[in-house]
């Protein structure tokens, strides 16, 4: 039986065939230190899993859970951003449970474009946004992320035929891959772009709770009038290492947050309740597990930064996020760099192309191994001679 057409124009699924590839390398016997991958090494707190489990013995939790989630998650996360961003969120009508992030992001397109209509990404980008262009059969154009702007799109460079056309854009910082933050100051130009030509934001803050030196990444919806014109989407699994369990949010503007509930009544109920209490309590109860992440990330950069540079890699310490985003050496693309860290030195890394255009000449590296990991990774780099 043949498959739709929809299903046949989704992109390939670069994590997929990363995956393949190490799990080959492995197969082989081979000692393979894995810096391309995005899920969190560490457990998901004790109190959090304690939740879980007394949710789970309470027969209250073992039935449907209520359409659109249940009112204790929803209030958690109103409390949540309260209490983190000063921002007032109504749980009744501003806050949309999802199945973690990715499907939302998928869905959102479909909640509130008509086919043909025009959604701006960023570039390099989450490669998942694409399977949204394909699945709501819209158009899309590409904003480049350059480091002369530090990763954040230049609005001046959008034509205004992209400016009338667009419907929606996307976000993402803390950013994947290039580990970039952004400030108010330009949540506020992306507001006022939003305004003057009525295009909805959807802002990924999926690295929100991850942030350096000090430096809490902002929200988008501290912006004056973000609720206005667009949502943020928020998912438990790297700020409390939950990303098995799947599940995280939208918060914003009501009409939008109302059709991606529309749109979920469709196409299932919700998740299960006991998880929905849990993460309640993730996101409500004391946030020491947060600030221990947050410490442990910021130690494993450090040392990964030193190292490079020690071996003469010239690259750019990340502020935010679980992942460094490093230049490539002269000579090499990223997908040929990536090859031969892989094939002589086994390390994984995930190749900047992979996440667009504008992503070459750029390796992303996950903060996701052991200190001496990554300082036995960089030594096996250094001995391919290629920044001596």
């Amino acid at each position: 039986m043949a498959i739709s057409n929809r299903l046949k124009n989704l992109p390939p699924h670069f994590f997929a065939s990363l995956v393949r590839n190490v799990e080959e390398a492995l197969s082989e016997g081979r000692d393979v230190i894995n810096l391309g991958r995005g899920n969190p090494d560490q457990p998901t707190p004790p109190h959090i899993v304690k939740a879980l489990q007394e949710a789970v013995e309470d027969p209250a939790t073992h039935g449907y859970s209520p359409f659109r989630g249940t009112p204790e998650l929803k209030q958690a996360v109103a409390e949540f951003y309260e209490r983190e961003y000063d921002v007032q969120i109504d749980p009744k009508t501003e806050v949309a449970v999802l199945f973690g992030t990715k499907p939302g992001l998928v869905e959102l397109p479909l909640a509130i474009m008509n086919e043909g209509e025009l959604l701006l990404l960023p570039d390099p980008g989450y490669p998942d946004y694409l399977s949204s262009v394909s699945l709501a059969n819209i158009k899309y154009d590409l904003m480049p992320l350059l480091a002369k702007n530090d990763f954040l799109p230049d609005y001046k460079a959008l034509s205004e035929e992209q400016k009338k056309q667009a419907k929606l854009m996307y976000l993402n910082y803390p950013n994947n891959p290039t580990s970039a933050s952004a400030n108010i100051p330009f949540f506020d130009e992306t507001v006022a772009l939003a305004k003057a030509n009525d295009i909805a934001i959807l802002h990924d803050f999926a690295y929100g709770g991850i942030g350096f030196d000090g430096v809490k990444p902002v929200s988008f919806l501290q912006a004056e009038g973000a609720k206005d014109v667009g949502i943020e989407m928020y998912t438990l699994s790297k700020t409390y290492n939950m990303a098995g369990w799947r599940v995280g949010f939208a918060v914003g503007n009501a009409e939008i947050i109302e059709a991606i509930s529309l749109l979920q009544d469709h196409l299932f109920i919700d998740i299960f309740p006991a998880v929905q209490r849990a993460a309640a309590a993730a996101l409500t109860g004391r946030q020491n597990c947060v600030y221990e992440l947050v410490s442990l990330y910021e130690s494993r950069r450090n040392v990964l930064i030193a190292e490079c540079r020690r071996i003469g890699w010239d690259v750019v310490a990340p502020t935010a996020s679980f992942f460094a985003w490093l230049p490539v050496p002269k000579g090499y693309t990223s997908e040929s760099f990536t090859n031969v860290l892989l094939e002589k030195a086994d390390i994984a890394v995930a190749p900047g192309h992979a996440f667009g255009e504008h992503g070459e000449g750029y390796v992303r590296v996950g903060l996701l191994v052991e200190e001496d990991r990554i300082v036995e990774a960089i030594a096996r780099i250094e001995k391919l001679g290629l920044f001596s």
